[in-house]
């Protein structure tokens, strides 16, 4: 059961809280409303910070702490709540935790401070566009419903709003499930786990296990959503009692979603099988598919009549930055996939097209090897363009597979991109690594794409 803020007891409670980005910001004003006495850690100096920001926490009497974090403010807490950003293992989070204070995240606190069912969407791939799915598919069947979590808005922004949906649809981030003790979906959905975030994790197995914590606290009358077509997630044990759905793209035994001549079959359990159809789902890639099984399976968990779901295919228009279609000129059309920040999320990128590729790929290294783009880009891709930190692990692992050229920044990579094109090819930017290097996040990047792309059909 979750718990309010009397059984947490912040009220004149020190509490810290570490990072100040859009989750930290919200949890500090939410733990403020509720008399906790607040205090914000943030490394980065006040200097590179909102002074908007700044104002309104310390009109708030929350206490700001910047340029770094010191000891004493976290020993002299009583509870620490860390922003996703932040790695949950360092020094200080671990002298907190010896010293038997409270350790958890922004996502914990919000899940404990709600009554409203989630449906707790997570993967290394794909979950923003199917929280936006779920988020649309519960608006068109009539429900009020709060959309966020790692995408857009956190959780404890609906918490300290105090706004009653009938639904809160979250995307949950391998970070913030790190961190959580006893936040209880109704319905949680893992849609893959693929290599990523290697320079957070000590290696491949922890990531898996961070995501697996999802459906950890579930139990009978909830719903675990799984993809079976992905080898962990197959092998994966739900043994709490909640309900196990099954998904992948053939149908095979034991699996309640699948593709099967053009349309989607999904049932619940040994009954005739639902029948759905994508003719006129919008966004490309078989992954795009992919998505929408367990989509299709939590509405139906859910009680949403097959029309209301069947409207939300067709109508779904998917979210900026995924395999987006920004123009196209002179025969050649671009594609903004910015936030394809790892190497699978490429790689499924590229194999989305039929047509001839100029690849734009580079960012900031996140511990994975670039082989399988460069082995998926074989025969797709016509020429590569390279930026960022990572620019020369890439073209190491291209060299003599398919041919590039390396660029100084967006503006040049897609310049050079569009003079390497010919008409009927598409330029696509999926990156394969982070944003941090050249920007400010993934949104930043893509936008800058999208006004390099202008440049070239406008001059």
């Amino acid at each position: 059961m979750r718990q309010d803020f009397h059984n947490l007891e912040v009220n004149k409670k020190k509490i810290l809280v570490v990072g100040l980005g859009i989750s930290g910001l919200y949890t500090a004003r939410l733990l403020s409303a509720h008399g906790a006495e607040v205090t914000v850690s943030e490394i980065l100096p006040e200097s590179d910070l909102d002074p908007e920001i700044l104002y309104d926490l310390r009109k708030l009497g929350i206490t700001l702490e910047t340029g770094g974090h010191k000891e004493e403010t976290f020993l002299n807490s009583e509870m620490v709540i860390i922003s996703p950003g932040v790695p949950h293992d360092t020094v200080l989070l671990n002298l907190s935790r010896e010293k038997n204070i409270p350790v958890i995240g922004e996502m914990e606190l919000a899940g404990r401070l709600i009554d409203t069912p989630m449906i707790a969407v997570t993967g290394t791939n794909g979950k923003s566009t199917v929280t936006s799915f779920f988020g649309c598919m519960l608006e068109n069947a009539g429900f009020k419903v709060f959309v966020g979590g790692n995408i857009g808005t956190p959780l404890t922004a609906y918490a300290a709003e105090g706004k009653k949906a009938d639904y809160a649809v979250v995307e949950v981030s391998s970070f913030q499930l790190d961190t959580i003790e006893t936040f209880c979906p109704s319905v949680s959905v893992v849609l893959n786990i693929s290599p990523d975030h290697l320079d957070r994790y000590p290696g491949y197995e922890a990531y898996v296990r961070s995501k697996l914590k999802i459906f950890g606290n579930q139990g009978p009358g909830q719903y675990v959503i799984l993809n079976d077509d992905d080898k962990k997630l197959r092998e994966v044990n739900v043994s709490s009692g909640a309900t196990v759905l099954r998904y992948g793209t053939e149908k095979r035994q034991g699996r309640n979603a699948y593709i099967e001549n053009d349309k989607i079959r999904a049932s619940l359990d040994d009954a005739e099988p639902n029948t759905f159809s994508f003719k006129s789902f919008g966004l490309p890639g078989v992954h795009n598919l992919e998505n929408l099984l367990p989509a299709v399976l939590g509405g139906m968990a859910l009680g949403i009549d097959t029309p209301v779901i069947q409207k939300t295919i067709d109508e779904f228009k998917g979210l900026p930055n995924r395999l987006e279609h920004v123009a196209e000129y002179d025969g050649v059309a671009f594609y903004n996939d910015s936030k394809a920040t790892n190497v699978d999320a490429a790689v499924r990128a590229v194999m989305s097209f039929k047509r001839p590729i100029i690849l734009i790929a580079g960012g900031r290294h996140k511990g994975s090897d670039y082989v399988a783009l460069a082995k998926a880009a074989k025969g797709k891709v016509r020429k590569a363009l390279f930026l960022g930190e990572a620019k020369d692990l890439l073209a190491s692992s291209f060299e003599g597979i398919v041919p590039f050229s390396i660029a100084k920044d967006m503006e040049e990579a897609v310049a050079m991109s569009f003079e390497s094109a010919q008409n009927g090819d598409a330029v696509l930017l999926a990156p394969a690594c982070s944003s941090f290097d050249m920007f400010t996040d993934y949104s930043h990047r893509g936008r800058e794409f999208k006004t390099a792309v202008l440049r070239v059909i406008h001059g």
